[in-house]
């Protein structure tokens, strides 16, 4: 019988383990979208959108779909999806593969802030700059929505969700940016500190770069512990091997 394997998705590591799966003869691959970018990029195998009902609801719809195992390629901070995941391939018995890009690291002239949550970021920003470049998606502004005396400069790919500080200016863009791009939009809003969360990837490291060269402050959101027992791999080659996809 042909393995059918779902896979959580919404990330670029997600569309490129779709591919390696759906390349697999006899392999059916199913990817799940949460359903909060209005446009996602084409994906191979089957495509269903929209949340299962949490972890009971998606150990039903596995046991419905006849799935043999699980990887999970979502975002860095989908902790609420990689916990529900845990929770559902533990009562049925199957394989969970979590795939995570490599976080980011500092480097030689880094001015870094590392905080555990977007509340923490909010409560620190105000003591190390006034013009903040925010980088860490859509959801979550109500953390800054307090921070009356600041000027904020929002980049998502989708527009963002109420409520948010009252001083924002909204881009919407999508990665990958180039260091160049980076550096001139933080010199043209006259950016004093970057906020973004710690998600890893070469898609938006750029910023990184960009603020390293002008010397400026960036508060780094720590990434969410892992559900108990589990363990991350780095690549699509270390997932397939896990499900015994890759050949000897």
């Amino acid at each position: 019988m042909s393995p059918h394997i779902l896979v959580l998705g919404g990330t670029t590591e997600a569309r490129r383990l779709a591919a390696g799966l759906a390349a697999r003869p006899g392999v059916r691959v199913t990817t799940s979208l949460a359903g909060r970018v209005s446009r996602p990029a084409a994906l191979e195998g089957d495509v269903r959108v929209g949340g299962f009902g949490g972890a009971d609801g998606l150990a039903a719809w596995l046991r419905e779909h006849q799935v043999d195992a699980v990887a999970d390629a979502t975002h860095p901070f989908a902790a609420g999806i990689t916990a529900n995941a845990a929770r559902a391939t533990a009562a049925t018995g199957l394989p969970l593969v979590v795939l995570r890009r490599p976080g980011w690291q500092p480097g030689p002239g880094d001015r870094w802030h590392p905080v555990a949550s977007l509340d923490a970021a909010a409560e620190l920003l105000p003591r190390i700059g006034q013009r903040v470049l925010l980088t860490t998606g859509r959801l979550g502004l109500a953390a800054f929505a307090r921070l009356t005396e600041l000027h904020f400069v929002v980049r998502s790919v989708e527009p963002p969700d109420p409520p948010m500080p009252p001083d924002t200016q909204v881009l919407l863009a999508r990665g990958p940016f180039t260091v160049a791009d980076e550096s001139a939009l933080l010199r043209a809003h006259r950016i004093d500190v970057v906020v973004t969360k710690d998600s890893g990837g070469e898609a938006t490291a750029a910023k990184l770069t960009a603020a390293r060269e002008l010397g400026l402050p960036v508060v780094v959101v720590r990434r969410p512990a892992l559900p108990e027992g589990v363990t991350t791999v780095p690549d699509v080659a270390e997932v397939l091997d896990r499900l015994g996809l890759n050949p000897p």
